[in-house]
């Protein structure tokens, strides 16, 4: 068994025992191979969704201080979040704003998104008023058939957005829908949609459409900007893009026995009494469910690693809990660390291998890891700083400035983003 991990998590963590481990490290390294993979363009790291689940802030500021510019987020609460740890980097919202949003986004300094005439016009209302000029960017639908302006729309509106006073058109981007499959016709078909309007508003300085897969496989499609997500977590969108650049995996999953039952042959383990033992079993209780993140598709399918050795999830995984066999693995004893995610001596569960049993994705997982899991950052394989529900990681890493700089920003200091 890994001693050391396990040593240093107990020191680290003594409430209910499960926890999400997040390597720093892997996330530095990760942000600086994408970044050597861009041709020199600018890379915005997305930290939407609590960035993947990771954590928004460590996360963010990790990122920035290992070479990131900016950063992109879904809405403007994630900006929000991000603003008042501090962090003071242009932070891009890349999905819809509404009306009502619009003054607390100038307010917070955050670079918008427009996608719609509404949402230029309530922007720059708040900007006026607020007697400052706010960068934006244009998004275009070239045919995920999702969000943005149609073709035409962003050519007819372009000249009407760089007339409004308060905008700074800073930014035009589209989003690839299928970048992580090997047939990369339909993605060079986009850009080639995306490209007249790139040429017809050639005043826009930034423009930007490769994700992490695109990043990966067509890195002459940098342009002024990379937007990676999953990279930078260290996972690969799909088996088939390229997979030699060295990206390390950050997250890891872990949880203890709690409790050890022996079981006679034909005795059910959990509800529905859907597994029985063949065996006389030793059954394990791991305080980790489908409420933390743990897919209760992987009911008497997944496994967990004990002592460096796979050992079966049995019966339904629970709300807040799930079975393992231990039968077969020597010496287990409560107080044993269970890794769900992650690795453990010479074997690994990762992300994507939870994803295939559980019939979905890497993203899915990762972002499924809920908030009630404490995070414990790590750096050189010791715990810096902690996020739980009632407490924000207090290890500044980078990006962090007195919110009184941001507060300067929204009062006028200059375009924002």
């Amino acid at each position: 068994m890994n001693d050391m991990p396990q040593s240093v998590t107990r020191r680290a963590w003594e409430g209910r025992p499960v926890w999400a481990e997040v390597d720093l490290d892997a996330v530095a390294c990760n942000t600086r191979l994408l970044k050597g993979q861009a041709n020199g363009a600018v890379l915005l790291a997305v930290v939407k969704a609590n960035a993947y689940g990771h954590g928004a802030v460590a996360v963010a500021r990790a990122a920035l201080a290992a070479g990131a510019d900016r950063l992109g987020v879904i809405c403007v609460d994630e900006g929000e979040q991000l603003r008042r740890a501090g962090i003071a980097a242009p932070i891009l919202v890349m999905g819809h704003t509404p009306a009502t949003d619009a003054a607390r986004l100038v307010d917070l300094s955050l670079t918008g998104t427009v996608a719609s005439r509404e949402t230029a016009e309530a922007l720059a209302r708040a900007a006026a008023q607020r007697g400052v000029r706010l960068a934006v960017h244009v998004k275009v639908d070239t045919g995920l058939n999702r969000y943005g302006f149609t073709l035409a729309e962003a050519l007819a509106l372009g000249d009407w957005l760089r007339d409004l006073s308060s905008l700074e058109v800073e930014g035009l981007f589209t989003h690839f829908a299928s970048a992580d499959e090997p047939d990369k016709g339909y993605t060079l078909d986009q850009y080639a949609r995306f490209r007249p309007v790139a040429e017809g508003l050639g005043w826009v300085p930034i423009r930007h459409v490769a994700n992490t897969a695109a990043l990966l496989d067509m890195p002459d499609l940098s342009l002024e900007m990379v937007r990676p997500g999953l990279g930078i977590y260290g996972l690969y969108p799909s088996g088939v893009v390229r997979r030699d650049l060295g990206l390390m995996p950050a997250l890891s999953l872990k949880s203890r026995i709690v409790r050890l039952t022996a079981l006679a042959p034909g005795d059910p383990v959990s509800y529905g009494r859907t597994w029985r033992a063949a065996r006389p079993s030793f059954i394990g209780l791991v305080m980790c469910g489908y409420a933390d993140g743990l897919p209760r598709s992987l009911s008497s399918r997944g496994s967990a690693l004990v002592r460096g050795q796979r050992a079966p999830i049995v019966g339904r995984v629970c709300m807040d809990m799930c079975m393992v066999d231990v039968t077969d693995v020597p010496d287990v004893a409560t107080g044993d660390e269970v890794v769900l995610i992650g690795c453990q001596g010479e074997e690994e569960i990762s992300a994507d291998d939870v994803a295939e049993l559980a019939g979905t994705i890497s993203y899915e997982i990762l972002c499924g890891v809920t908030a009630r899991v404490p995070r414990l950052y790590l750096r050189a394989g010791d715990v810096v700083s902690r996020q739980t529900l009632v407490q924000e990681p207090q290890e500044a890493e980078t990006g962090r400035e007195a919110p009184a700089a941001v507060r300067t920003r929204a009062e006028g200091g200059g375009p924002s983003g």
